[in-house]
């Protein structure tokens, strides 16, 4: 459906097919995720609004423009009618336009709001690999970009991948000096991954993208804490301790970070020394295909239901889409109310 959809827009209007990547797998993945996230969140009001703020914020990087949002709008329905078949209706036909009309008209409330760059230059001022396939970033915009610790961005590489963005969480909380951490792992053909990994160099120029996710701190509660963290799932959780590391005095934190052996426990030492620095906090490296590597073994969902018990605890969940899946089954059985669980769940190619 989603390849109709876009095929549907660029037969219509070719002068759009230059806003997008040269291959589109990953954002026809994208356009779906994001309706099912929509649809998901629209019990829910203030989480509807604000994803959909922040989606027209995010979009404003692909330079659009009031008029695209009736080209897109046409298309889906036109793509979600062929596929529907005899299953479609006139009231489907009408809800999904009253759907799309109140989606479009958040998305532009929030790009209209804004009143930052559509994205931020930024340079490489230091890559360090810290295994075959992660490295670790420091960038630096040149203008002021602001965020809250635990939320992520699209980068993009120019210089390899022109037009082609991925998401990665920020992994540190806001400086002084405007510097931003990023944790990468390079997966499979993924190309903007591979290149941040593979071929970026300090000096390189990166765009960023305007901050979204909402898997931040509630600084009003005071339930201890409890970060369940896969590979580099560790980039939003690293920054939310910092951020902690600032006001908490009272709230004991918990970081289970399971990755699949000790080489993938890439920044095990800093967490440590924070542990060492920090009495409220310990730290339960874990790993699944590495036997006798000297800690837990397992899966960190196995590992964190041999702890606990965790009713009466804040979580905040990262990692992979089926690492996230699992854990939050985990917590279900766990009898975690769902309220008190954070987490942002997106691809990283």
């Amino acid at each position: 459906m989603a390849g109709y959809f876009y095929a549907r827009i660029f037969l219509n209007n070719p002068g759009v097919r230059d806003m997008f990547p040269v291959t589109m797998d990953v954002q026809r993945a994208r356009l779906l995720g994001a309706i099912v996230t929509a649809v998901q969140s629209v019990d829910d009001p203030d989480r509807f609004d604000e994803y959909l703020r922040s989606l027209g914020r995010d979009h404003r990087k692909f330079q659009v423009v009031p008029e695209h949002y009736e080209v897109v709008g046409a298309a889906l329905l036109e793509a979600m009618r062929t596929f529907a078949g005899p299953e479609w209706s006139h009231e489907y036909d009408q809800a999904w336009r009253d759907a799309y009309d109140v989606i479009a008209r958040k998305m532009l409330a929030g790009a209209s709001a804004d009143s930052n760059p559509a994205w931020w230059h930024a340079e490489v001022i230091a890559h360090e690999r810290r295994s075959s396939d992660i490295a670790m970033l420091t960038v630096r915009p040149f203008q002021q970009l602001e965020y809250r610790a635990g939320q992520y961005l699209s980068v993009e590489v120019p210089k390899f991948h022109p037009r082609v963005w991925r998401t990665y969480s920020v992994a540190n909380a806001p400086r002084t000096d405007n510097t931003m951490d990023f944790h990468v792992r390079a997966l499979g053909a993924g190309w903007v991954s591979g290149a941040l990994v593979r071929r970026v160099q300090a000096g390189d120029l990166l765009r960023l993208a305007a901050p979204m996710g909402t898997m931040v701190l509630d600084r009003r509660s005071t339930r201890d804490i409890v970060f369940v963290a896969g590979g580099t799932g560790l980039s939003p959780i690293k920054a939310l301790l910092e951020d902690l590391t600032t006001f908490n005095r009272t709230r004991w934190v918990h970081v289970f970070f399971g990755a699949r052996n000790r080489d993938d426990l890439y920044d095990l030492a800093s967490l440590q020394e924070m542990a060492a620095a920090y009495p409220w906090l310990s730290i339960v490296p874990v790993c699944s295909e590495d036997p006798g590597w000297g800690g837990e073994e397992g899966s960190v969902t196995d590992t964190l239901s041999r702890f606990g018990p965790w009713m009466e605890h804040d979580f905040f969940v990262s990692g992979s889409p089926m690492m996230v899946r699992t854990t939050l089954r985990t917590l279900s059985q766990l009898k975690v109310p769902q309220t008190r669980i954070r987490y942002d769940a997106f691809s990283e190619h």
